[in-house]
């Protein structure tokens, strides 16, 4: 899908909610993979910048960019945007870590684009840029126990102590994901990593 430009800009951004009180949350799925890339890539994410905290280092000859937006979940797009913006990054070149509820814990999907299918930091992400066509990377949560459960009550709850066993594999398998799909494009990657536990 991807041109192979070893000179490209590249941004992962993991989302989040911020604060010791959400750390381990279903809905911080995307910053705890992007904490494990970071950790992969020995790369800090510790620079306050752009309503987030962002981290830079080289990857595949190119920049790379970690991104953690510090803006609370529903208005992520504005940290997203500023940083790609300001770093002359298109959608196309933005990756996006996020929890999805749609998934069993542990459970990974790669998209190349679409719609925010109810997540309101990817319905930011899609306002703000302006475009629904940049790669992401869906991490499985659980879905709510019954249909009457409060949503928001669900993803800021913690996993039990077996889905946490099977989510923290996850976390490893979602940053290579994000690397693979620099690497080899959106569709080998979602070959290789889509509903694997």
């Amino acid at each position: 899908m991807f041109r192979k430009d070893e000179q490209a800009s590249w941004l992962i951004v993991g989302l989040g909610n911020p604060g010791r009180e959400y750390e381990k949350t279903r809905h911080n799925a995307g910053f705890r993979a992007i904490d494990r890339l970071a950790e992969k890539l020995n790369c800090k994410i510790d620079k306050a910048k752009f309503q987030g905290l962002y981290g830079q280092t080289t990857y595949a000859g190119g920049k790379l960019f970690l991104l953690k937006p510090q803006t609370f979940m529903n208005l992520s797009g504005r940290s997203v945007l500023q940083l790609s913006a300001f770093f002359k990054i298109p959608p196309q070149r933005i990756i996006v870590l996020f929890d999805d509820i749609s998934l069993e814990p542990g459970r990974l999907r790669v998209r190349p684009d679409g719609s925010a299918g109810g997540h309101n930091g990817i319905k930011s992400i899609i306002s703000e840029v302006g475009s629904q066509a940049f790669p992401r990377v869906k991490i499985g949560v659980g879905a709510k126990p019954h249909p009457e459960y409060d949503l928001a009550d669900w993803v800021l709850s913690t996993f039990s102590a077996n889905e946490e066993k099977n989510f923290i594999p996850a976390l490893d398998r979602a940053a290579d994901a994000a690397l693979s799909i620099i690497d080899r494009g959106v569709p080998e990657t979602a070959n290789r990593f889509n509903g694997k536990a």
